[in-house]
């Protein structure tokens, strides 16, 4: 499983080793996933990001979101068929397509969900349809808990920045989907069908990558491309299972 944002590339930045990594990973036959917390593409839409910036060629099986994570939970919890129920969505076209493919309505007033994501043209308004919605009982769906997002620019605003505004709001923490938790690495195990033991973590980000790992019972191999920093990660109880400073440093 291996993360993107930080890992693979930094926005529209180039990692270097990462095209060779994900190569020797083809040439080898090795199976892999890419495990992403960013819900604003689909799996196709990342596709074409990846061979268009970064040399990069895979297809949209090999891509995992919160966004679809979520859309299984969803699912999952009404017996496979969401059709009677809505929900109301703060995100982007990758979080919203997975979701309505489930066949569940959007509504803004009282909905059975509220799903909160990274949303670029995050509003006061769509704030505060979130807040009411769910003071009015909707589920509080937060996609991933990642503060910051690396890119060319730098660390900008993640998911969990915009989630933590609604959690702010209701007094409440939403129930998280994506990396460190557990439901969409148990979802992307299944979707690889392989055991917790059969699989490696790759990501920057000790706080989601790694974490995820250590809650899935997953080992881990962290990479000083992105986010956490050794100093950081020294100072954590629990030491990642690798640790290396490029991809290239990894024998696949």
């Amino acid at each position: 499983m291996i993360d993107l944002d930080g890992t693979i590339y930094k926005g529209s930045e180039r990692i270097p080793a990462a095209k060779d990594f994900v190569e020797r990973l083809q040439a080898a036959k090795i199976p892999f996933l890419f495990l992403t917390n960013n819900t604003t593409r689909t799996p196709e839409m990342v596709c074409d990001f990846l061979s268009s910036k970064h040399d990069i060629y895979v297809t949209p099986d090999q891509v995992y979101t919160p966004s679809l994570a979520t859309a299984s939970y969803i699912s999952h919890q009404n017996g496979g068929d969401a059709s009677k129920k809505s929900v109301y969505i703060v995100g982007e076209l990758g979080l919203k397509k997975a979701i309505l493919n489930t066949g569940i309505k959007l509504n803004e007033y009282d909905p059975d969900y509220v799903v909160v994501g990274l949303d670029y043209d995050l509003t006061y308004h769509k704030a505060e349809l979130a807040t009411l919605a769910i003071k009015r009982g909707g589920m509080f769906i937060g996609t991933n808990a990642d503060t910051n997002l690396p890119n060319e620019r730098g660390q900008v605003p993640g998911a969990g920045t915009v989630i933590a505004f609604v959690e702010r709001a209701v007094q409440k923490k939403a129930f998280y989907i994506g990396k460190p938790e557990r439901p969409i690495m148990d979802a992307a195990l299944d979707k690889m069908g392989l055991n917790a033991e059969d699989v490696v973590m790759v990501g920057d980000n000790y706080n989601t990558d790694i974490m995820a790992g250590i809650h899935a019972g997953i080992d881990q191999l962290l990479v000083y491309t992105g986010i956490s920093t050794p100093e950081q990660v020294a100072q954590r109880e629990v030491q990642p299972t690798h640790v290396v400073n490029s991809l290239s440093d990894w024998d696949v």
